[in-house]
């Protein structure tokens, strides 16, 4: 069974890497719910392509404020 090493780093098993199509060198996102279970996964350059389409665009806003908004 994989461990933690001394730096926090893991290795991913190389079938769950075939599995989830991740090689050497690939970018990731993770993500930890409220019951400490972390979800990988793996970034895929234009996914995010057309996501806010059409969504109108307040500029009575900075970006710092719509930011500081999702903070607070």
């Amino acid at each position: 069974m994989p461990k933690v090493s001394a730096k926090r780093q893991i290795t991913l098993p190389i079938d769950q890497c075939k599995l989830a199509g991740i090689e050497p060198g690939d970018e990731y996102v993770s993500f930890v719910d409220n019951e400490g279970h972390i979800t990988i996964v793996k970034k895929k350059a234009g996914a995010a392509k057309g996501l806010l389409k059409g969504i109108a665009v307040n500029k009575k806003y900075t970006e710092e404020q719509s930011l500081q908004s999702c903070i607070n």
